[in-house]
């Protein structure tokens, strides 16, 4: 257990607020009557007594979750329960209970008074068996009749103590639909035990306690209500039909992901609606080439938002050579017109989607091949193709210097140098003229050097003897 003293208040009354508002619909109505099921699971191991500014973690965790149920007494079709671990077995170096979990209240409907006072009489001593925590949820669940939306709120100052696998445990609940992902709450925990967390659920801490004011009377009405977005990925027409690309969306100023998600449609055609906390700002990357970022966020709370990024796409195709070609795979450097900065490199034989731009393509061939003012359009398809190549084989017979010139546009342009070793073999040359020239290792003069002139033809095969 690594306490580490943060604001985690404020991110469990903004847990509470998505978990009561994820049912909800664009126009902030309820699009269905089902049950939310909200499991507490609480941490009472003993590193909960360690004091966090003047008082203990655990004094405040209570009086915290006491405080929050309060602002969800009457709701309709909200049942919560308690399960706690850690609370019945004192902690003893080297020995620990590993099943010390136990279910104070069970998941019902106007639990609220029942959990304050189960609350008030638990001590902190034990272990962290989080992972069986995690599995007994299910027969809590399994409890209660009917359909509804099982969530698990975990709240804790430390990681998984008794050598078993949180993350495993949640994916097969959330496979299995027994529940949704969790939510979880981490009280103190060393920032780098994040990362442990992110595979069990969504986590939460705050950082900024003199906003705590501020954030829970938000946060307290999005109990009731609820805060959504899509993300808008707008063609030329301003149309949100743009998708399946890669996006970020990064709290400030902390820079944690609270979405790495791949954009998608739903089955009407429009951008999924998203649960998101409108308290932070936001800062949104998409990964398109070249990515489009949109930063300094905010949500209107109780409100579906939309966060409308101009994005229309089009396509360099490279697929326009022969099955056997010498070009397939051949890297190809894609830049902005007029620019140097690098945004991709495409493989010729690839379709690969840019946005609307006039781009500069460079293929590493020999010699390199430029191809300038490539227009993307939206939805458009721009078919992009070089000559094929042709093949020298060359034999010396020994090691040398010299190389291949090659002469065109104007230019002498070494493009394969020869530099003492032996320089036999086999190049493939874009069409054009050339000069090999080539001078033995063991000559001592200048005009002993060879040179012969060469016209490469695409697909043509050429042999030079010296």
């Amino acid at each position: 257990m690594l306490p580490r003293a943060l604001c985690w208040c404020a991110a469990l009354a903004t847990v509470l607020s998505l978990l009561s508002t994820e049912a909800w619909g664009q126009n902030g109505a309820p699009e269905n009557e089902e049950t939310t099921r909200i499991l507490f699971v609480f941490d009472a191991s003993n590193s909960m007594n360690a004091f966090w500014g003047q008082r203990r973690k655990w004094d405040v965790a209570r009086e915290l979750l006491s405080a929050s149920l309060d602002s969800l007494y009457g709701q309709e079709g909200l049942e919560l329960g308690l399960r706690v671990y850690g609370h019945g077995t004192k902690h003893v170096q080297g020995k620990q209970d590993c099943d010390d979990t136990e279910l104070i209240v069970p998941l019902g409907p106007g639990r609220n008074l029942i959990i304050q006072q189960e609350l008030k009489k638990l001590r902190a001593q034990g272990t962290t068996p989080i992972a069986r925590s995690l599995l007994r949820a299910a027969d809590d669940f399994a409890q209660r009749e009917g359909p509804g939306r099982n969530v698990i709120l975990l709240i804790t100052d430390g990681i998984e103590a008794c050598d078993e696998d949180p993350c495993a445990v949640s994916k097969a609940l959330q496979a299995q639909g027994v529940t949704i992902k969790p939510f979880i709450i981490g009280i103190g925990l060393d920032e780098k035990y994040r990362d442990t967390f992110q595979c069990v659920g969504r986590y939460f801490d705050a950082s900024r306690p003199e906003v705590f004011k501020e954030v829970l009377e938000i946060v307290i009405d999005q109990a009731i209500h609820s805060t959504s977005a899509q993300v808008d990925l707008l063609n030329s027409k301003g149309e949100p039909v743009v998708t399946n690309f890669g996006i970020d969306l990064l709290e400030r100023p902390s820079g944690h992901p609270v979405m790495e998600a791949v954009h998608t449609l739903n089955a009407a055609g429009l951008p999924d609606t998203l649960s998101l906390n409108p308290v932070p700002t936001y800062d949104l990357t998409v990964h398109t080439l070249p990515p489009v970022r949109l930063n300094g966020i905010r949500l209107t709370p109780k409100t579906h938002n939309h966060i409308t990024v101009s994005a229309p796409t089009g396509f360099i195709d490279l697929t326009g050579t022969r099955p056997h070609s010498a070009l397939l795979n051949v890297p190809v450097r894609v830049t902005l017109k007029d620019s140097c900065t690098h945004i991709h490199t495409q493989r010729v034989g690839t379709r690969e989607r840019y946005l609307a731009g006039t781009y500069d393509l460079e293929f590493a061939t020999t010699p390199v091949v430029r191809v300038e003012n490539v227009k993307i359009g939206d939805g458009r398809i721009v078919p992009v193709s070089i000559p094929e190549p042709g093949l020298l084989t060359l034999d010396t017979g020994t090691a040398g210097f010299g190389g291949i010139l090659y002469l065109g546009e104007g230019q002498r342009k070494m493009v394969v140098p020869f530099s003492g070793q032996n320089p036999s073999g086999r190049y493939t040359l874009q069409p054009g003229k050339y000069v090999v020239m080539f001078r033995a290792k063991h000559a001592s003069k200048t005009d002993l050097t060879v040179t012969r002139p060469l016209d490469i033809r695409t697909g043509g095969t050429h042999h030079i003897d010296f």
